[in-house]
């Protein structure tokens, strides 16, 4: 190795010790100095090389696969495989599995290094480390042929990268650890025509500097913390807000709505499948802002899993009919920067499966909704049937605002009343009342034009009962609402989504599937039941507006919730991309150490050993040398030829010989290192000037 002796040792402690795996740094280092006092050596060809190489790049993507997949919390190689802190940092998988990855460079790059200490030759082939040059070389480029270089200075910067990757504590451990490094390592390689105080001045500017920017990182890092929170809150605010919910009654144009698939639904019998997936409901209507919201207290309790922590239950004294597998996104962000969202469910459900205590947080209001905090991706099987939900009955407190109607809509709604006459129903009977005249005088569209805007004296919903007759669900749903509250009916405004697009077995639902309806109470059985106006030609309308395009969309959105289901841990694919890449590994490892027999043999006792080949290798500047440094003029270790004649010829009896050396020195250095050599005259004039300065040394030696 070109690194100074403990040099390497030091820097992977220093590594461990900023990784808090300080044993593992220890032995990595130990190894790799044994080398200089283990006279054993492997005889490793380039191809051998180019293997040991691809085991680690192999290695290096399974380890970032597997954690990418686990997003384990780590702490040493253990906690890395059995973390207990993967399902907070869940949102930031990738990050963390990159700097997890960087963090352990120095041991997945560790067998690549150990192959060049321990080899005959102590040097790796340029083209192990790039595909573009081993490529190049198998094509028959032969100028790539007998090109070496020595990494252990690259695997000593990449130790100290991979030291600073870590949480920034805005201490300056790593800034002081890693100066010291630096300046022990360029100590030896620093350049002998500048003078110590020169080199020092040079390096205390370079360290300043460094101090410097280190403080400004803090100081940065502190100042983004500060607006952390509040950016999360401004831009990553939840789909389905369940407080309240603003509609677009009364806005100009067309209602457009993505055909982005938003749900992913697997029915437990095929084919059974509820109409609608319930989000939230609201029961206070405000008209002058259009706005529904939830009304009065809605505090949210927690719900809690069951003994075997994938289970909640939601009715425990209901069993269920039916059950569907629902994978949905949480789009929004908790306070804590976790996500979150509210579950579309069918109504009557009465327990959630399958979904693991240990990765969510599950919390009900009054109104029906299911908050959750967990993975960004959701799956979880929903349990349901008919008959009775978890929304609180329309009585006590609640009982005033499932009747509450504005009074600027009392005379639209009661104009309604008198055309369909309804006198002495029954509610069952005012329901079907109402169903049929809007399915008798109203059509479903997603346009309002300019003449439909609101005035002084006619609110968007007056406009919709009473004159155009034309809207989207959200104006049905609204004015049915009211209706029958009007006739002492409660009745709740739900939103959600409408299930009716199959997709292989299973169903998908997609934005512009989203919906609203109402929720009527059923006096006689005690229960909510849906009960939705909208006319039915709205499912196909809105399909109407798909395109032959979709189907790379939705080929796009598969690829996509496949990656998102091994990033969020819902799928047993991540348990095997280990077992995949093992064989790969294992047959690595046997070319590189089994293919070839009888590889390892003691250094000093290889009499059969190929000679090393370098270009100039037979310069007779070497014999030179020799002989200067048998007059007591040793070239130093790291020393340039160069700054090594200058000290040579420092020597008064050595003053003639000046010009004859400095011209054989060019000499030395073309035929060395100029990719076109010498020719033959140039080469004879070499070897002749070198006998010729070796005979004056001589005669000095014998005179002398």
């Amino acid at each position: 190795m070109k690194t100074p002796p403990l040099l390497l040792f030091a820097t992977l402690l220093f590594w461990g010790w900023q990784s808090d795996v300080l044993l593992y740094g220890a032995i990595a280092g130990a190894v790799l100095e044994a080398s200089r006092i283990i006279p054993q050596r492997w005889e490793l060809e380039d191809v051998d090389f180019n293997r040991i190489w691809s085991f680690c790049v192999v290695a290096t993507i399974a380890w970032g696969g597997f954690l990418f997949t686990t997003n384990d919390d780590v702490g040493g190689v253990s906690g890395m495989i059995h973390g207990a802190g993967a399902v907070r940092n869940a949102a930031t998988s990738s990050t963390v599995a990159t700097f997890t990855v960087m963090r352990w460079l120095p041991m997945l790059c560790l067998p690549f290094i150990v192959a060049q200490c321990y080899n005959v030759r102590p040097t790796v082939p340029v083209t192990a480390v790039s595909l573009v040059l081993r490529l190049r070389r198998r094509r028959g480029e032969q100028s790539l042929a007998g090109h070496y270089l020595d990494i252990s200075y690259a695997y000593f910067m990449l130790c100290i990268f991979s030291a600073g990757i870590h949480s920034n504590h805005a201490t300056y451990s790593y800034f002081a650890g890693q100066v010291v490094l630096i300046l022990w390592a360029l100590w030896t390689l620093r350049a002998r025509r500048f003078g110590l105080s020169v080199w020092a001045a040079g390096l205390a500017v370079a360290v300043g500097l460094g101090f410097l920017g280190q403080v400004g990182i803090n100081q940065a890092e502190r100042l983004v913390q500060d607006f952390d929170v509040q950016i999360f809150a401004r831009f990553f605010h939840s789909h389905i807000d369940p407080t309240q919910s603003a509609t677009s009654l009364g806005q100009v144009g067309e209602l457009k709505l993505s055909r982005r698939i938003v749900v992913r639904l697997q029915p437990g019998q095929v084919g059974v499948v509820p109409p609608y997936l319930r989000e939230t409901s609201y029961r206070h209507y405000k008209a002058d802002s259009r706005t529904w919201s939830v009304g009065g207290q809605n505090d949210f309790v927690l719900v809690e899993a069951e003994t075997n922590n994938d289970t909640w239950t939601l009715l425990p004294a209901k069993s269920p009919e039916n059950s569907l597998n629902i994978a949905c996104y949480l789009e929004g962000r908790s306070p804590d920067r976790d996500p979150e969202g509210v579950l579309p469910l069918p109504p009557g459900t009465c327990r959630l499966e399958h979904l693991p205590a240990v990765s969510s947080v599950l919390q009900t209001n009054k109104t029906g909704v299911v908050l959750a905090i967990g993975p960004g991706l959701m799956i979880f099987d929903a349990a349901y049937g008919p008959g009775a939900t978890f929304d609180s009955p329309p009585d006590g407190s609640t009982n005033r605002l499932d009747l509450t109607v504005p009074t600027n809509e009392i005379p639209a709604l009661n104009s309604v009343l008198a055309e369909i006459n309804l006198t002495n129903a029954t509610d069952a009977e005012a329901r079907l009342a109402v169903q049929e005249f809007f399915a008798r005088n109203f059509k479903y569209s997603r346009w309002q034009g300019l003449d439909k805007r609101p005035t002084a004296s006619a609110t968007p919903l007056t406009r919709f009962l009473l004159t155009s007759r034309s809207g989207h669900c959200e104006y049905f749903a609204t004015a049915t609402v009211l209706l029958l509250r009007q006739l002492g009916i409660p009745a709740r405004y739900a939103v959600g989504y409408a299930v009716h697009e199959a997709s292989g077995s299973g169903y998908v639902v997609r934005e512009r599937d989203a919906h609203a309806w109402c929720l009527a109470w059923n006096r006689q059985s005690k229960t909510w039941e849906d009960f939705d106006t909208t006319p039915g030609s709205w499912v196909a309308i809105e399909s109407g507006n798909a395109s032959f395009l979709d189907f790379f969309s939705d080929l796009r959105s598969w690829l996509g919730f496949q990656i998102e289901k091994l990033r969020w841990h819902q799928t047993n694919l991540r348990q095997y991309i280990l077992w995949t890449l093992v064989p790969v590994l294992l047959v690595l490892l046997y070319y590189i150490f089994f293919q070839r027999p009888a590889r390892r043999r003691p250094a000093a006792n290889k009499p059969d050993a190929a000679p090393v080949v370098w270009p100039g290798h037979d310069s007779a500047f070497y014999r030179l040398e020799k002989s200067l440094a048998a007059r007591g003029l040793p070239r130093q270790a790291q020393e340039p030829l160069a700054d090594w004649l200058e000290r040579v010829l420092a020597e008064p009896a050595l003053a003639a010989l000046r010009p004859p050396l400095r011209q054989l020195l060019q000499l030395h250095y073309r035929y060395r290192f100029d990719p076109l050599g010498l020719n033959a005259a140039e080469k004879n004039s070499l070897t002749e000037n070198a006998d010729a300065i070796q005979g004056a040394l001589a005669r000095l030696n014998a005179g002398g």
